[in-house]
């Protein structure tokens, strides 16, 4: 059923009940003879009904007093017959002003008034009317007003998930920056300092071989002291070096966290919408967790853009008190039958090297949940 159609339907009812009362009217006055006015009456209230669809919003009012006057002069000149066409007006203006189902009920009880085509008939006829009437502004209308505000409501639902997800993508990529911006900083720091220790060493060195050079031959235990002098410099910059770097390193969580960015962001490039959320103190989670976390975070999510027809990924990482449990879900189509191959025993394989515990769920999608003791 089109649009159009369904819209409609109710003035397509409206207007077979107004030519069917009509022809009722018409025929149940035949035997009386039916004299031209009557005929020409009849056409003019059809027509003004027919103009009052036409002109809808336009000339309701004027339409309907037209009608009264002249339904009033079909039953004065034509007999009861013509009452069919009275109920037909009165629950068109009952309509226009909206009134409550008494009214209509008030409406079928004067169908009881006597007729040429006998007062069952009438009451039956009138009341399928009624019924129509009730049916369209007080069921149907009032269901396509919740539709509408269901529709409404969705509409807003569907807005607001598109926002967060608008929300969410700017703050994994604002993380990703603030990580990425935080790892230069630490790679600029790193390299001023072996510049200002390591520059100035080698510098040192370099001139004192030199001098060594010139006086090796004319001085030869000078320059075995000399010569043993640079040895332990260099060796004395090398301890500083290896100082510098386990001070100065990224911390494995800041490189752990910007890789699970990426991949969000990665994920979020192809179609399939990731999340990252974490929850406690993320800092005190040991070096050797965060490259099970990662390994296994890139497997799962691997697997679940492979297979799974996801649309979503989330990865949750909740420190409690000893405990460390991340969870990596997908809203796939799961599977019956888990195979432990080699993604999957490589998985169990690192949880349990560190004494944690590892769980899957396949049956609304896929879920690894891992819990590591710290």
């Amino acid at each position: 059923m089109t649009n159009t159609v369904r819209n409609n339907y109710f003035t397509g009812v409206r207007l077979g009940f107004l030519f069917a009362f009509s022809a009722l009217s018409i025929i149940s006055s035949s035997e009386a003879g039916v004299s031209l006015p009557i005929l020409l009456l009849g056409l003019f209230f059809i027509s003004c009904m027919l103009v009052k669809e036409l002109l809808n919003g336009v000339w309701k009012i004027p339409a309907y007093a037209v009608g009264v006057i002249l339904s009033g002069l079909l039953i004065y000149f034509g007999g009861r017959g013509f009452l069919l066409l009275t109920f037909f007006l009165a629950f068109e203006i009952l309509a226009e002003i909206k009134a409550s189902v008494k009214w209509y009920a008030i409406i079928v009880l004067a169908a009881f008034a006597p007729n040429p085509y006998g007062t069952g008939m009438q009451v039956m006829v009138v009341t399928l009317l009624a019924v129509c009437y009730i049916q369209h502004y007080f069921i149907v209308l009032e269901y396509q007003k919740q539709m509408m505000k269901e529709t409404i409501i969705e509409q807003d639902l569907k807005k607001d998930i598109y926002l967060k997800d608008v929300e969410s993508k700017a703050e994994i990529r604002k993380n990703m920056l603030l990580a990425e911006n935080k790892l230069l900083e630490g790679r600029s720091k790193l390299a001023q300092t072996l510049h200002d220790k390591l520059g100035h060493n080698i510098n040192g060195s370099i001139y004192q071989l030199e001098a060594i050079k010139v006086i090796l031959d004319k001085d030869p235990e000078k320059s075995k002291a000399m010569l043993q002098g640079v040895i332990n410099q260099m060796r004395g910059g090398m301890d500083e070096i290896r100082a510098i770097l386990r001070k100065e390193r990224p911390e494995k969580k800041e490189q752990s966290m910007l890789q699970l960015y990426k991949l969000c962001e990665d994920c979020n490039d192809k179609g399939v919408e990731m999340e990252l959320s974490t929850s406690g103190e993320i800092s005190i989670i040991p070096e050797s967790h965060w490259e099970i976390i990662l390994d296994n975070a890139f497997e799962a999510v691997t697997n679940a853009m492979k297979y799974s027809k996801c649309t979503r990924i989330d990865v949750s990482i909740v420190v409690m008190n000893k405990m460390v449990r991340c969870s990596i879900s997908d809203n796939g189509v799961g599977c019956k039958k888990l195979n432990d191959g080699m993604g999957i025993s490589g998985m169990r394989s690192r949880v349990r090297s560190v004494g944690g515990t590892i769980s899957f769920e396949t049956e609304a999608g896929f879920a690894v949940n891992m819990l590591l003791p710290m």
